[in-house]
């Protein structure tokens, strides 16, 4: 048994391609829709806090600079996590659309798990980007510890797509 890793690449088929759109149509969506609660909130916060202390007695509860001061930070932050979830999430897909391949790896199986609870078997592997997988009852059977497999994913989203 070889521990060495072999990976290749290949095109994505056109129904592999098409999901890839969905998802990152997908994410695209609940990325902005995640913005505008985030903006919402920046607003919404300072003026709740205004009132707040006015309840408590404050002197000059509701005062302009205070209110923006603190509107600008929460925006500074809203834009800073999105931008960081953006540039890992997103930008992968993207690329992964721009470059239309899919990864190819062949891994070992480490461990085989079957789950009474619900009836469903696992394959631990040892590949770093999957470390385990569902698989069907027939190859749960038919493969052993030590036996070669290959799983396939998005090459830079990581996406898994299946095994072989």
């Amino acid at each position: 048994m070889s521990t060495e890793l072999l990976r290749y690449k290949e095109p994505l088929e056109p129904s592999e391609m098409a999901f890839l759109q969905q998802q990152e149509r997908k994410e695209r969506h609940s990325y902005y829709k995640l913005f505008r609660i985030f903006m919402i909130v920046s607003f919404v916060v300072p003026f709740v806090g205004s009132w707040y202390r006015a309840f408590d007695g404050a002197p000059n509860a509701f005062s302009p600079a205070r209110y923006f001061v603190t509107t600008g930070i929460l925006l500074g932050i809203s834009v800073g996590a999105t931008t960081v979830a953006y540039r890992v999430n997103l930008r992968r897909m993207k690329h992964d659309i721009r470059e239309r391949t899919k990864t190819i790896e062949m891994t070992h199986v480490t461990k085989r798990v079957h789950a009474t609870i619900n009836d469903t078997y696992y394959f631990y592997l040892d590949s770093p980007t999957k470390l385990s997988i569902e698989v069907s009852q027939n190859d749960y059977y038919r493969f052993s510890e030590g036996d070669e497999i290959s799983i396939e994913y998005i090459t830079y989203s990581k996406f898994y797509l299946g095994y072989f």
